[in-house]
């Protein structure tokens, strides 16, 4: 498939172009676990950087379809979990009930770990402790532990479609922002029922979270891979292909400052960008 170019100048990056969301999973999946087995053989945790949400569940899913046939070990991963919901307390904020439908604590389990560990001995599974999450009392103790971890290896992310956030940020958020509570963009809010449809409307979505900052992905990650497939993400795509480089009303562009980028995107989003260029 012939790549799609986005951004231009110094900040330009050449995406990967697959037939459909199931190719492009099984690809990056592979990449993944290649990974992890470099990290084993160097004796080192393997780091993933794992948003919860629509885009990245068949990169799992082919994950854990082929760490079952390869018999792939998985004790040494580390799920970094990008961010989760909190609502406000005396003093402070505190997770949402980690069984609510739109928990990404609860996504984390049922729809990366538990997919990861089908086809695993419990001895090659991924364990409960190896899923990190910000933590609302103290949103900067997950800078130092990623830090003291090596820093991640990997971080999958991918974009709002009506506004290009990433994780909780919002747009105009700085490229230096590091792990935060922050206010979830009203635009954020509607992506999010769509996300978890079982949200009547925006305004049952909780109006906080604690987030990773988008300076944290780029100064913690080794490599980032933003992931953008179906009809739903054409314009944001588009938008992001005609950003010069990183442009803090479109937090997704934070791609164009990371260190080795990659954008992996179907044929329709594919042809969403060239058609806008």
């Amino acid at each position: 498939m012939t790549p799609i170019v986005l951004g231009h100048g110094p900040h330009r990056i050449v995406g990967r172009v697959f037939p459909d969301v199931r190719a492009l999973g099984k690809c990056l999946a592979a990449e993944i676990l290649d990974g992890v087995r470099a990290a084993r053989a160097q004796g080192r945790r393997f780091l993933l950087g794992c948003p919860g949400g629509r885009s990245l569940q068949s990169t799992y899913r082919a994950m854990g379809e082929q760490a079952g046939c390869q018999r792939a070990d998985l004790s040494h991963v580390v799920l970094v979990m990008m961010d989760e919901y909190v609502n406000a307390r005396a003093g402070g904020f505190a997770w949402c009930a980690p069984d609510a439908h739109f928990s990404c604590r609860r996504f984390a389990r049922e729809q990366i770990q538990a997919v990861l560990n089908a086809g695993l001995e419990p001895g090659e599974q991924l364990p409960d402790g190896q899923i990190w999450f910000p933590d609302p009392a103290r949103p900067d103790a997950y800078e130092e532990r990623i830090a003291a971890a090596g820093g991640i290896d990997l971080f999958l992310i991918a974009s709002g479609a009506s506004d290009g956030h990433v994780a909780f940020n919002p747009p105009g958020s700085s490229g230096d922002t590091r792990t935060r509570i922050v206010r979830l963009a009203d635009s954020t809010r509607c992506d999010n029922t769509v996300t978890f449809p079982e949200f009547a409307s925006a305004e049952d979505v909780p109006r906080h979270g604690v987030t990773v900052g988008l300076g944290t992905i780029r100064q913690s990650s080794r490599r980032v891979v933003l992931v953008m497939h179906g009809a739903d993400k054409c314009a944001a795509a588009a938008r992001l292909a005609a950003c010069g480089g990183f442009d803090p009303r479109w937090p997704a562009s934070i791609i164009f400052l990371c260190r080795q980028p990659a954008v992996y995107v179907d044929e329709t989003v594919a042809a969403a960008v060239k058609g806008a260029s």
